[in-house]
């Protein structure tokens, strides 16, 4: 008899157990679809917009039926609080910084020797360039590409332009003006971007959702923007197919970004600053990366 009460105890906890996890998923469910109903407001302009343009309009609506696509104020406010002159470069030239890029270099060896051949451009320029974009592929960026260039491209509508406004402010440094004009020509700039991620990931048959990059939607080991693959990124490992995520095709892209900009060997300084301005417009990091690279090839 005893036995037999243990036994119902037992199967009354587990029923209870059960019960518990059912009403949490169908919560966490619930939750999920106000979620998403919610994006679709912010986002059904920007929809109609992207079919207007071409797309899909059943592939555009599974994109942002997914409850991970959300409308991300946090991370798209950094475009309007963001400068280049708070940012360390210096921590890039210290000595453990330079062993990095060598231990890089020499792991991917004939990854660097391939792309300096064929592309005449320097090994150490596109090591310095992986080590400051993302310290060898170590920090790829943790923010969704497709949340943050989505976000900053639904900005046209003016309704969801004023629900950022509101999340963001009381930031100290941004007017309302400021704010309207970069919102304005970001949102411009963030649609042709998004266009061009959604086309990449669907030849590539790749998640868009899945997909991590920086608080500007840069993306792989490379950190290129999306419209800089069709045209300058490259098959470093000739596999069929561009992922920036492997280190043979971002070796390759960059070597070619550069030689497309202009990169020639034994081109002069000046000529190489006006080259790696190309890949980012701060002076800062033009310096600091030509310095890493005199530092490789001392």
């Amino acid at each position: 008899m005893l036995k037999t009460r243990k036994d119902s105890k037992l199967i009354l906890l587990i029923i209870s157990a059960i019960f518990i996890v059912m009403l949490f998923t169908l919560d966490r469910s619930c939750e999920a679809k106000g979620e998403t109903k919610k994006n679709s407001n912010y986002f059904h302009s920007l929809q109609e917009q992207l079919v207007k343009d071409g797309f899909d309009r059943d592939l555009i609506k599974i994109i942002y039926g997914n409850s991970k696509v959300t409308f991300e104020s946090k991370g798209v406010s950094l475009f309007f609080v963001h400068s280049e002159g708070r940012l360390d470069y210096d921590q890039y030239t210290v000595r453990s910084q330079i062993k990095k890029a060598r231990r890089y270099m020499k792991k991917h060896h004939a990854e660097f020797s391939q792309a300096q051949k064929k592309y005449g451009v320097d090994k150490e320029v596109i090591a310095a360039i992986i080590l400051v974009e993302t310290q060898c592929g170590n920090l790829l960026g943790e923010r969704s590409v497709l949340n943050t260039l989505s976000t900053l491209s639904s900005l046209f509508d003016l309704q969801v332009r004023e629900e950022l406004w509101k999340e963001i402010s009381d930031t100290p440094e941004l007017t309302r003006e400021n704010f309207d004009r970069k919102a304005d020509k970001k949102s411009k700039w963030a649609y042709s971007e998004l266009k061009a991620f959604l086309n990449h990931t669907t030849t590539e048959k790749i998640d868009p959702v899945k997909i991590k990059g920086s608080y500007a939607g840069a993306m792989g080991i490379s950190q290129f923007m999306p419209s800089n693959i069709p045209e300058l990124a490259k098959d470093g490992n000739n596999d069929g197919s561009i992922d920036l995520f492997n280190h043979a095709d971002a070796i390759a892209s960059i070597a070619f970004y550069l030689k497309h900009h202009g990169w020639k060997p034994g081109l002069s300084q000046q000529m190489a600053q006006k080259v790696v301005h190309h890949y980012n417009h701060s002076e800062r990091y033009v310096d600091t990366v030509l310095k890493i690279t005199k530092l490789l090839k001392g």
